[in-house]
């Protein structure tokens, strides 16, 4: 045993997760380090390899879905996976981001998974729809927080390709009528270490937290069989801990997804549990450590995301490095049918990204999740507008939201980029990508 041991945790995002888990490490009386890019270096010097700041293992929580270049992220776990030993391996991790990769492992290995499918032309990807019902998945291969994922019906046409992304589909599997509703069972190591119901919010049929989903324990009523599975399709993928979606249908349960990252904020909601210290403590013992059950098992009772004492201090100056856009940029819209590139409106004062009814139309954004009651400066009471999701593209980066419909023929821009968009950015409003134009601002009053 080693009771010197280091353990890092590689984010380059400012996660609870990440926190939760350097807490528990650092609970457990061991050593912490958040490699991330105030802090994370690797030298070649002389034939040696120097990793600096210094670990004994690696917890990998790189969120390859939200990287402008997946591929970079994943070079750079590759690099530090031969550094070091690490848990949920990059290639394994990158399968299991992949869904359409992930679920060929799972259905080689005889796991029950819906039938999908991929094809890279749009003739392919479109016939025979009708073997899938009447209503069918359609998503990304890469997508998080339920971005990316659509539910459109046998004889809505779709591209194999949304914006820079691949697209499926994949057979709609649901028993319930009234609300849609799966099953997250959160695997680390060989164990089960929690499990929830997850149920769709009013308006949609995803039931990712993240959305508003609602959640409840089921971590003391999962089936052997259910168990059994949760930690087979972790094993197959390859991961060390996951969190893996399961939905019952009317001939037995399959298995959804298996999330390398997914988050512990729902589950903590619905049990009053926590992963973080079960994969602390999977990290340490790897790592040649050892580290009492019974306090695994207490500190799991909180959710403790507060700043860790290993975090990289803030910049005296308090600025955040953000790019630039400007008040008019050039965008791509995309959707389930097509895209366009576009001029947009960048407007801070608007909640909620909006886009032209033709233009929703043209590239496919339904179907429609919910009708919202929007706030407009020149009508006082509001009105009401259908919301769909819709993907922007903005400098090789995408962002998902949920957009509202109106008629925008009047105006000079189909789009208007809202807060939900322009909180990743800064905006100049003397920068326009339209050249120089004198046109009145008709959208001034706008939301």
């Amino acid at each position: 045993m080693s009771e010197d041991i280091t353990v890092g945790v590689l984010s380059l995002h400012n996660s609870k997760e990440t926190k939760a888990i350097l807490n528990a490490v650092d609970d457990l009386g061991y050593d912490t380090e958040w490699l991330r890019a105030e802090t994370l270096s690797v030298e070649i010097s002389d034939g040696e390899v120097i990793l600096e700041p210094d670990v004994d293992i690696i917890v990998n929580r790189l969120l390859l879905s939200k990287e402008e270049q997946p591929a970079e992220a994943l070079g750079l776990a590759t690099m530090l996976d031969r550094l070091r030993p690490m848990l949920n391996h990059p290639t394994e991790t990158m399968t299991a981001m992949h869904k359409f990769a992930s679920g060929t492992a799972m259905a080689e290995a005889g796991l029950p998974v819906p039938d999908a499918l991929m094809a890279l032309s749009s003739e392919g990807l479109n016939a025979n729809r009708d073997k899938f019902g009447e209503e069918v998945v359609y998503k990304t291969a890469i997508g998080t927080h339920g971005g990316g994922t659509w539910k459109v019906s046998a004889d809505d046409p779709v591209n194999p390709m949304v914006g820079s992304r691949q697209a499926f589909l994949q057979k709609f599997i649901d028993h319930d009528e009234k609300r849609h509703s799966d099953l997250r069972v959160y695997v680390v190591g060989e164990k089960v270490v929690g499990a929830m119901n997850r149920y769709a919010p009013e308006g949609d049929w995803r039931t990712n937290v993240a959305l508003g989903g609602d959640v409840e324990d089921a971590s003391e009523l999962l089936t052997e069989e259910v168990k059994t599975m949760a930690k087979r399709a972790t094993d197959v993928v390859g991961l060390d801990y996951a969190g893996v979606d399961i939905v019952e249908g009317e001939d037995g349960y399959y298995i959804l997804e298996v999330n390398p990252t997914a988050g512990f904020k729902g589950l903590f909601k619905a049990s009053g549990r926590s992963p973080a210290p079960h994969i602390a403590r999977l990290a340490i013992e790897r790592a040649g450590g050892e580290v009492d059950a019974e306090r695994v098992y207490e500190l799991s009772a909180t959710l403790d995301d507060s700043v860790p004492a290993c975090a990289p201090r803030k910049k005296e100056t308090g600025t955040i490095d953000r790019i630039t856009i400007g008040y008019i940029e050039e965008v791509i819209a995309m959707g389930t049918s097509g895209q366009s590139t576009v001029f947009a409106k960048s407007d801070t004062g608007a909640t909620r990204t909006s886009i032209d009814a033709r233009l929703a139309a043209e590239i496919g954004t339904g179907p429609i999740k919910d009708i919202v009651k929007i706030k407009s400066g020149s009508v006082k009471s509001g009105r009401s507008r259908p919301v769909v999701d819709l993907v922007v593209g903005i400098g090789g980066t995408q962002h998902t939201v949920t957009a509202s419909i109106e008629d925008r023929s009047h105006m000079d821009y189909p789009l208007l980029l809202g807060r939900d968009i322009l909180k990743h950015y800064q905006v100049d409003v003397t920068r326009r990508a339209d050249k120089d134009d004198d046109r009145p601002d008709e959208d001034a009053n706008e939301e």
